[in-house]
Formats: structure tokens, sequence, C-alpha cells
């Protein structure tokens, strides 16, 4: 029985893309505890403006954002060839896991540490490993919340607006349809996690929100615009993988699904 699924190209592409898409999307979360600034990383001076009365740099991201952009490629690709119902299905298998990611984290976390364990990194400058390994795992539940959130409204976003997009343009410009269900997600995406986790969490004020979002989507816009060419290259790969024939009919078959 295996062997003959395995055999079946479009089930082994989408074991692949579906790999792919939960992996990345669970070391985001793990990673995105880490602030980082773009510029100093690449030894530029940190650029900072005013946007609502608050100063902010679009560059000072979260480690997350390295690998996020991936997730929504990964989100138009199944989109395109295994429909709605592809995305929906892995979408919620990925919140799930997520959350249960966080749950052993909560576990984890609680489970009295060895004394010899503690003081194992000194040497090393880290002098409460307990310490660091909280601060590490720990994020607060409204952060998790609200990524978990951002992350199925995102992704139902997109999905929507790609299908409305190719209903409009048909097979051609990919472009179109896969960066521009990218961007209307990921503007959503921006403005609803930093309002579950700060607004509602933390009590920030409307224009920290507003200022902070507008910053990310920056960033987010740019990579979603200078990743477009890896989309048509993915794209090619897929339909040489399948062949035209078993491509054409797969894409017809997702445009119908709901």
């Amino acid at each position: 029985m295996i062997q003959s699924i395995l055999k079946n190209r479009p089930t082994r592409l989408f074991i692949l893309l579906a790999a792919i898409f939960i992996t990345n999307a669970l070391i985001a979360e793990v990673i995105g505890v880490k602030i980082f600034s773009l510029e100093k990383t690449f030894g530029l001076n940190v650029w900072h403006f005013n946007l609502f009365g608050e100063q902010v740099s679009p560059f000072t991201l979260t480690a997350g954002v390295l690998i996020w952009p991936v997730v929504f490629i990964m989100t138009d690709i199944i989109n395109e060839y295994y429909g709605l119902r592809g995305v929906k299905f892995l979408s919620y298998t990925t919140a799930i896991l997520i959350a249960f990611a966080f749950i052993i984290y909560f576990i984890a976390i609680r489970l009295a540490p060895v004394d010899w364990w503690i003081g194992s990194n000194a040497a090393k400058g880290e002098d409460n490993m307990q310490t660091a390994y909280n601060s590490v795992l720990g994020q607060s539940n409204w952060i998790i919340i609200g990524s978990l959130v951002a992350f199925i409204v995102g992704q139902m976003v997109d999905v929507v607006s790609f299908h409305g997009i190719k209903k409009i343009t048909g097979e051609k410009k990919i472009w179109l349809r896969a960066t521009g269900s990218t961007l209307l997600s990921q503007l959503i995406d921006s403005f609803i996690v930093i309002f579950i986790a700060f607004k509602v969490g933390s009590d920030w004020s409307w224009a920290k929100v507003l200022a902070i979002s507008c910053s990310n989507y920056i960033y987010k816009f740019i990579m979603a615009m200078v990743l477009t060419p890896v989309i048509y290259w993915v794209h090619n790969a897929i339909e040489k993988y399948l062949g035209h024939a078993v491509a054409k009919e797969m894409k017809d078959t997702a445009m119908q699904s709901e």
C-alpha cells in the first residue's frame, strides 16, 4: 500500500510541500522570540523614522520573519495545485501542532532541573540555564494566541484572495495572484498579531500598535516582492516534475475545491 502511495507523484509532492510548510511554521514560532537588527547584521547604521508619533525601524525584526516567507510561498504553491481544501487542511493541522508544541514547552519549563545543569554553561557566560530555557521557550500567552489567530486568518485571506484573482486572470499572471494574495494576507496578519499580543496583552497605545504593525509590514512587503521570482522557479520545477498534463488537471481541480 505505502509503495503505491509514494509512487504517486502528486501525493509525494503534497507530502514534501506539507513537510516544508509545517516545519518552517514551527521553527518560526520558536526562533521568533529573538529581536534583531537587519542593518546591524550587515554592519549598517540603524534606520529610524517617525510614524504615528513613534520612532520605529522597519528592519528591527523578530528572527521568525527569516523563514515565514517560505510558509507563504508554500501556501501559494499548495493553493495552486491542491486548492482551498489543501491549504485549509495544512493550516489547521499546523495551528494545532504549534499549539501542541507550546503546551509541551509549558510542561518542560516546569520540570524540576538537576542542580548541576543549572550552572553547566557558567563558563560560557550563562549562569542559569533554567532562566535561559524559560526565556527562549516561555513566550507569553497573548503572543501565542496572537500568532495563532493571525496565522489562521492570514492563511484564509491568502487562499481566498488567491482564488479570487485567479478566477479573473486565469492561468496568466502568476505573480499577481501569488504576490498579491501574500501582500494582502500579510497586511492583515501584521495588524492582528500586534493588536492581540500587545494591545490586548500589554495595553500598548493605538499609535504604537499602528506604528509597529506598519513598520513590520514594510519588511514583509519588500520580501514578498523580492521572492516573486522564486514562485516562478518553484512553479516551473513542479510542472516538470508532474508533467504538464497532470499539473493542468490538478490546477483545474484545485479551482473547483471549496
